[in-house]
């Protein structure tokens, strides 16, 4: 049976992001960090429960940041239009860890994270958006390695509680996939479709009563403690939590409608954070909705999992 939630969610920020993604909790300074793709910059704020305590800080930078993680003895690593780099702390110097391994003048990388083992992994997004050619990267031994194709917009890179699934979605085609992951080598096998939701209907545009039935299509992704998989659901305005069968566990409503992906944080990992976009709305939604393009935090019953740093 599926559970449609409504919760109250809390604004962290008020400044909207042009379109805010990747955040994460980083447990040992109790922050949220976060990127806003199209203002080329990196936010980050102290949380407490559900309230920020103090400002929000920016750390402006000279290309689109498409997704950060942490770094195990301090800074981030970060996918940038140009390749991955790497900083030992909050708004230093950038060292060159690998170069994009495509035209950048019409990719530039999107969605990722780390692995349990330290790896970076990062996707792809073909901005003109009329084919598939977003490929997902994971750095090894310095270099990056195709993992994955067939993607227009890399995204919703998630791995299940034992290391042994990975998660990886591609927005433009509505499509969530699953394989079988090697922890020790990082190949994966054993391709399938985890869940296919509705494609958008044609014609729809915001506001339409006649089209009010489009859920979205997968945005940015996270997983629980219990191998749950929440897809935040670009344009639908919702969160689904899906089981590791890929059965639809809970619809959880969104103060936006273009939540754009989820994590879990707080010192029991029972905070649920969604990052959100305005890129592109229109006035009407925007009106309706203000606070698109900000960070927002609910509490929930299930715990999810601790972030993975780079090493």
């Amino acid at each position: 049976m599926t559970h449609t939630l409504a919760p109250e969610w809390q604004a962290l920020t008020t400044e909207p992001d042009g379109l805010s993604e990747s955040p994460f909790w980083h447990p040992e300074e109790n922050r949220l960090y976060w990127v806003d793709i199209p203002g080329r910059r990196i936010g980050r704020v102290r949380v407490q429960g559900v309230q920020p305590q103090g400002a929000v800080e920016y750390w402006p930078l000279t290309q689109e940041p498409g997704c950060i993680a942490p770094v195990q003895g301090g800074g981030l690593v970060m996918a940038l239009r140009d390749g991955i780099y790497l900083a030992r702390e909050w708004g230093g110097p950038l060292q060159a860890l690998a170069a994009a391994p495509y035209d950048t003048s019409k990719l530039r990388f999107n969605d990722g994270k780390c692995d349990a083992q330290g790896r970076f992994w990062a996707g792809s997004m073909y901005e003109p958006r009329d084919q598939a050619l977003g490929v997902l990267y994971a750095l090894q031994d310095q270099a990056l390695h195709d993992k994955a194709h067939g993607a227009t917009t890399a995204n919703g890179l998630a791995w299940s509680p034992d290391g042994h699934t990975l998660y990886w979605s591609d927005t433009a085609s509505h499509c969530v996939r699953a394989w079988n992951f090697d922890p020790a080598t990082a190949s994966l096998s054993h391709e399938r479709v985890f869940q296919q939701f509705p494609i958008k209907p044609a014609g729809w545009v915001w506001g339409d009563a006649a089209a009010s039935a489009y859920g979205g299509r997968p945005d940015g992704a996270t997983v629980d403690s219990e191998g749950a998989y929440w897809s935040a659901q670009y344009e639908g305005k919702r969160l689904v939590r899906l089981s590791p069968a890929g059965e639809v566990l809970a619809v959880v409503e969104t103060p936006v409608q273009c939540p754009t992906m989820p994590c879990f944080g707080g010192a029991d990992l029972k905070t649920l954070f969604i990052t959100s976009s305005r890129q592109g709305r229109s006035a009407a939604e925007l009106g309706l909705y203000p606070l698109s393009g900000c960070i927002f935090a609910v509490r929930v019953e299930v715990a999810g999992l601790p972030v993975n740093f780079y090493r």
